[in-house]
């Protein structure tokens, strides 16, 4: 792909993500409206998925920066944000290699994506969530989850249940989509 082509999709879909991260986000658990899902990632998918995986971090670090820059919430993203990329990598990467580096059946191909993304990006969250913000929330934001809700009973009820919900989610809507933004890039 010629390199303006390149770097003006990264640009497209980097501002595309930064739209759905600031203007639409949706808590899924009533009883934890701060654990919101954002759309972003559609777009960042489509970057890696239409060019590759390098360009869907690049996509994933640019929006970041920009959410930053642009929509800052302080300590809420000083904190979720770098948790936000962790976990979105490595959706990515698991991802990139269901749907691109093996050679499976496409629908085993999707189905796998969908289980195996899931499930990385859960654990992922679960784990930054105990190691890191849990405790700088507690520090930081003066919000200790651990008197409020239990550790456990968070991470279990909570983190566990929301990500693997946003994970099918996106990957779903995610595929469900790839196909139209394709041809429409094609025509470009």
């Amino acid at each position: 792909m010629m390199q303006t082509r390149k770097l003006s999709l990264i640009a497209l879909f980097s501002a595309l993500s930064v739209i759905l991260m600031v203007f639409i986000s949706v808590p899924l658990i009533p009883t934890v409206p701060f654990l919101k899902i954002d759309l972003s990632f559609i777009p960042i998918f489509m970057g890696m998925m239409l060019l590759d995986l390098k360009s869907g971090y690049l996509i994933l670090l640019i929006r970041s920066l920009l959410k930053l820059l642009l929509n800052n919430a302080g300590v809420n993203d000083y904190i979720g944000l770098p948790m936000n990329i962790l976990g979105f990598m490595i959706l990515m990467t698991v991802l990139y290699y269901c749907l691109i580096k093996n050679k499976w059946r496409p629908w085993i191909q999707k189905g796998m994506s969908i289980v195996l993304g899931s499930v990385a990006l859960t654990v992922m969250m679960v784990l930054m969530n105990y190691f890191y913000a849990i405790p700088l929330y507690a520090q930081f934001a003066n919000f200790n989850i651990g008197q409020v809700f239990g550790i456990f009973n968070y991470l279990l009820l909570a983190v566990v249940p929301f990500n693997l919900l946003e994970g099918v989610i996106l990957i779903s809507l995610s595929l469900l989509i790839l196909p139209f933004v394709r041809r429409l890039i094609n025509l470009i």
